[in-house]
């Protein structure tokens, strides 16, 4: 029967005060203790060893454990840690197997490291509405079925300019195709860097964005603008995010998160530096990053060009042999028998094709895009759909 916990040392102590002016049997006296011979003989023989102090317990954690990683191993992946603040445990344990084939870690231990080294944040779970609305449902099975693009928040450099990257990224294998400080966020310049992106890469099948400027317009139908119209006649599918719901487009907001605490946060410097630190930035998360969505490869090991060339703007959309063609005037108006209906300005120079429904009515379609319905009856143009 073991000693109360509430008077373990003491007992202890006179148990082996017993032991010391014992006229009784050593078994006698350990029966009269409630203990068994052996326990006895433990606890005798640690007072012989290191005198009453040798009476308090001993940790019960093994001295070696066989999965326990050794010294050398632990500042490795403490040093790989801080090379790379961003990477989580699975991202690092990737790194350090690719160094050391012959040495792995279990993820659990690389996790223990880190959380003790005090390099592991715990981040807040968002919870995601599965309502609102989207343009287009694009399914993505290979590279360049979807680019995600969007300008990061921006930030003041040293000497005084306003560094707002420009970023776009594969959503397939997450390989970033720009990371670019323009020269401005207006729509000349973001499709600058597009056609650069387009000659370089290809065209991709559809491009998703936010409702902001200038890649939607609040005021025109359907949210296009004048660079959206342009993707558009390029044969791109355009989807935009749902207003107020970046989760939408969650993987290139944790991209921009990234972006923002190797960039951003870390380094200080003028508008030419910045951008010499987002090249940097965007190799390390192309070809170091490993990417637990693509089985813990890098971007780069993933993506492959588009066999779609970029051959310019398209002189003229096709549309079906029944559809009737109208121009759009630099004004956004369109002439329908004499009359004008107003369609939208960001369309203007471009092809819009009517289709029959009634007698009377014509859906209004700007290449797959439907835009609205023309009724001839009261000569009105209605965005509502047909």
């Amino acid at each position: 029967m073991p000693w109360k916990e509430s008077t373990t040392m003491e007992e202890r102590q006179r148990f082996i005060n017993s032991v010391l002016e014992r006229t009784d049997s050593f078994k006698d006296l350990c029966s009269e203790y409630n203990i068994s011979t052996k326990t006895g003989y433990k606890w005798f023989n640690r007072f012989r060893a290191d005198g009453y102090a040798g009476l308090q317990d001993h940790s019960k954690r093994p001295l070696n454990h066989p999965s326990r990683l050794s010294e050398e191993v632990v500042c490795d992946l403490i040093s790989m840690k801080l090379a790379h603040s961003n990477f989580g445990p699975k991202k690092i344990l990737e790194l350090y197997r690719r160094i050391n084939p012959n040495n792995q870690p279990s993820l659990s231990s690389v996790n223990r490291v880190l959380k003790r080294a005090g390099l592991v944040k715990r981040r807040k779970k968002r919870r995601v509405s599965s309502s609102g609305r989207l343009v287009s449902q694009v399914n993505i099975k290979r590279p360049n079925d979807l680019w995600t693009v969007d300008f990061k928040g921006w930030w003041m450099s040293k000497d005084r300019h306003r560094i707002e990257p420009f970023t776009v990224r594969d959503a397939f294998s997450r390989y970033v195709l720009a990371s670019t400080h323009l020269r401005n966020t207006r729509t000349e310049a973001v499709k600058d860097m597009l056609i650069y992106l387009f000659k370089k890469y290809g065209l991709p099948n559809a491009i998703q964005s936010d409702n902001g400027s200038p890649f939607a317009s609040k005021s025109n139908i359907n949210g296009i603008s004048q660079l959206s119209a342009w993707l558009i006649s390029l044969g791109i599918i355009i989807t935009h995010s749902r207003p107020g719901h970046p989760q939408d487009n969650g993987g290139h907001e944790r991209m921009h998160r990234d972006l923002k605490e190797s960039v951003q946060v870390r380094f200080r410097g003028n508008a030419k530096q910045y951008q010499a630190e987002l090249n940097l930035w965007r190799e390390e998360f192309n070809k170091v990053r490993p990417h637990e969505a693509i089985k813990m490869k890098t971007p780069a090991e993933v993506y492959q060009k588009s066999s779609r060339k970029y051959s310019g703007q398209p002189d003229e959309i096709a549309y079906p042999k029944e559809y009737t063609i109208r121009k759009v005037a630099s004004s956004g108006y369109i002439k329908l028998d004499g009359q004008k209906f107003f369609i939208s300005t960001a369309l203007r120079e471009y092809f819009v094709g009517l289709k029959i429904i009634e007698s009377y009515k014509l859906a209004v379609y700007f290449a797959y895009v439907f835009l609205g319905t023309i009724d001839m009856k009261t000569l009105s143009f209605s965005t509502e759909p047909k």
